[in-house]
């Protein structure tokens, strides 16, 4: 909860009362008193917490359990809570990338080489660069293949044969919203490039040009965190992978704010 609200506050003008608003609660600085330690939330407190912060799915089932293991008053509910935690996380097979971030995500080779290989078990780095549209070489390929086992983002069963470890990666550290920036940088570049390098039957282009507020600006955003949490959904669900796609979801603005002069 002090991450949502801290990475809000960050890009935005939120305040503990807009996010105690949103969860339903009257008190504009009972959310922040959760956070401190000094109130506690209830069953349904947390399934409001949950539905403002758009958790969804196993991220929602796991934030009640968290919740409860933080809540509990003794031993045998808090091990119960956390091996609900557990069996949330195994199941959904989710890997939270922290010391390594920076070195994962500072080039598009090693998130798109991880979703190549499993595609292509036995293929050569040689093949596998061949398939990238992006400019690549062989030994690029065994350099960042190399990386991902060493860290355990990916399994070598054999020879050119490469599993994922996890389905989803998350960023945590502090270096995340540094090297994400440069990785959307890159993919921005990319996507510029596709609308003339692709047919309108491979890729999806389209926008809108409209005047907002601060308070529609923030709810577009919260939309659009909650249609990505479910367009990754649909991706983890497929069962034959066979082309690695981006998806950039983007916002920005075209004018000086009117109100600022």
């Amino acid at each position: 909860m002090q991450d949502f609200y801290d990475e809000r506050k960050r890009t935005g003008s939120f305040t503990w009362r807009e996010f105690a608003r949103l969860a339903g609660f009257t008190s504009p600085t009972y959310l922040k008193l959760v956070c401190e330690g000094k109130s506690s939330l209830s069953e349904l407190g947390i399934e409001r917490v949950a539905s403002a912060m758009n958790l969804g799915g196993f991220e929602c089932a796991y934030f009640r359990y968290l919740v409860r293991y933080n809540q509990a008053k003794d031993d045998e509910t808090k091990k119960n809570a956390f091996a609900s935690m557990k069996d949330i996380a195994k199941a959904n097979r989710i890997r939270v990338v922290d010391a390594d971030a920076f070195t994962y995500f500072e080039s598009w080779k090693n998130p798109v080489l991880r979703e190549l290989v499993a595609m292509m078990p036995g293929a050569t780095p040689e093949a596998v660069a061949e398939m990238c549209w992006q400019p690549i070489t062989a030994d690029e390929v065994r350099k960042s293949l190399d990386f991902m086992v060493s860290v355990g983002i990916l399994k070598r069963k054999s020879k050119n044969v490469y599993v994922q470890t996890d389905k989803g990666l998350v960023g945590n550290s502090d270096v995340m919203p540094l090297v994400v920036r440069s990785m959307h940088r890159e993919m921005a570049g990319f996507a510029q490039k596709a609308i003339d390098a692709f047919d309108i039957q491979e890729r999806d282009v389209s926008g809108v040009t409209m005047g907002i507020d601060r308070d529609a600006y923030e709810q577009i955003v919260r939309e659009l965190d909650s249609c990505r949490r479910k367009i990754v959904a649909i991706a983890n669900m497929s069962k034959e992978p066979c082309q690695v796609y981006r998806l950039n979801l983007q916002m920005f603005p075209l004018s000086k704010n009117t109100l600022n002069k």
